[in-house]
């Protein structure tokens, strides 16, 4: 069997489980992908004090403005997430979700960790491919203003969501001499390139969202670390932060690549 035929024989597989959870996939992504912000909103209520006073001692900010930012921070997302997974209002709980990256990347300093903020501009990638799904519903928010076409806007989210979602994987690289990890290495920039430019979009998306949720349970099992660690805390919130990546993916697998690929421009050939 060559290669061809073993890419074909994958394909095939990949569209008999999209035809299979077709109905369920949509609800599964979007809940994977808003776990982050579930997950933080209600850290925020069980760690309010310390949250508050780190950001007061760390901006110097105040009683009043740290409290403000914790309380923002704990509504926005449990309200995001209420509204996303309601299906009510989609578009601004994904403006509001931005909003609470772009406030967390600069209240915590994640602006200067290149991997933090690799892992955060990710998450809004999937928060780019839930608003142009939540268009592919009919919910326009650009009704009335003329455009080059109805779906552009839509392409293109697609397309900036596949983008900014394997920025999530180039954290994952190792850079030693071991065979697993030049492999992974390998592999894994291939499968990025390919979700990337919409080539074998939606097998390449599902072999990603199988292999990061391999990677997320063996190495981010936050369950196996005692509450009272410090360590606890930090698997806790990189695994949802991959959960909330593969919620990405599985909706790149839903809706496809979307018109800016070269799956698209393939059916134009």
């Amino acid at each position: 069997m060559g290669q061809e035929d073993l890419m074909n024989k994958a394909e095939d597989v990949a569209d008999q489980f999209l035809r299979v959870t077709k109905q369920y996939l949509p609800h599964l992504a979007r809940l994977c992908l808003i776990s982050t912000f579930l997950e933080d909103g209600i850290r925020m209520w069980f760690q309010w004090n310390e949250q508050r006073d780190y950001i007061e001692a760390t901006w110097n900010c105040g009683y009043f403005l740290a409290t403000c930012f914790v309380l923002l921070n704990l509504l926005g997302q449990l309200g995001g997430c209420v509204l996303i997974l309601s299906r009510n209002f989609v578009q601004y709980a994904c403006f509001g979700l931005f909003g609470i990256i772009a406030l967390q990347t600069v209240a915590y300093s994640i602006l200067w960790d290149l991997k933090f903020l690799m892992r955060n501009l990710a998450l809004g990638g999937g928060l780019l491919l839930l608003l142009a799904e939540s268009r592919s519903e009919g919910k326009s928010m650009f009704a009335g203003v003329p455009s080059m076409g109805e779906s552009s806007p839509k392409q293109y989210m697609q397309l900036g969501g596949r983008v900014l979602l394997v920025l999530m994987f180039m954290t994952l690289l190792h850079f030693d001499s071991s065979f697993f990890s030049i492999l992974q290495n390998m592999v894994g920039t291939a499968l990025i390139i390919l979700v990337a430019i919409g080539f074998k979009t939606k097998l390449a998306a599902l072999t990603l969202v199988v292999w990061l949720f391999a990677i997320n349970v063996y190495f981010n099992a936050f369950w196996t670390i005692p509450a009272y660690k410090p360590m606890h805390d930090f698997l806790k919130y990189d695994f949802f932060q991959t959960t909330s990546v593969i919620g990405g993916l599985l909706l790149v697998v839903a809706l496809g690549p979307g018109g800016v690929s070269m799956d698209e421009k393939k059916k134009e050939w």
